[in-house]
């Protein structure tokens, strides 16, 4: 006799705003999101799992509530957000990494010396890049930028990926 499928308990108190995200009620979804979102740190792991559902909008609505959180746990996942091949995935998974400040651009630009060949990954370590340059973290940056910027990123954003992560401390 086949076992029912059981499902995946967050606690009693998050269950049903996690079950929320599934719905095909875009309002109710977003309501989900918001309480996950006042919820704050606590709901950080669980929508850290979200963000692998098959399911694009539970998706959507993890990384949006991820970078509203801004909880610096978040950031390794918000970078390996920044490889979906949704845009609008990419764009709040920067968002959500630009809020997040240092703590966000570190495990950025230890991805980028890992996988400096994924152009997603460029792309989006530019947009939180160039937005973080312009706030209080020019000097690190701009020679990350310029690479990214540059004729062959691939292989010109290595060593200042490298130096901007030793000044930052990483």
């Amino acid at each position: 006799k086949a076992r029912p499928k059981r499902k995946r308990s967050f606690g009693p108190h998050l269950d049903p705003f996690m079950e929320a995200l599934h719905s095909k009620d875009g309002e109710e979804r977003r309501k989900a999101r918001l309480s996950l979102v006042y919820l704050g740190s606590e709901a950080v792991d669980p929508l850290m799992q979200m963000l692998h559902d098959p399911d694009h909008e539970v998706r959507w609505e993890a990384a949006k509530a991820l970078g509203e959180i801004a909880d610096p746990r978040s950031a390794p996942a918000l970078v390996e957000i920044l490889e979906d091949s949704g845009f609008d995935l990419r764009w709040l998974a920067a968002e959500g990494l630009i809020a997040l400040g240092k703590a966000g651009l570190e495990p950025l630009l230890e991805a980028l010396l890992k996988k400096a060949d994924s152009v997603y990954l460029r792309e989006g370590a530019h947009h939180v890049m160039y937005d973080l340059a312009h706030k209080g973290f020019r000097d690190q940056l701009a020679p990350v930028l310029a690479a990214l910027e540059g004729v062959d990123p691939e292989i010109e954003i290595r060593e200042p990926a490298r130096k901007a992560l030793q000044e930052l401390g990483g």
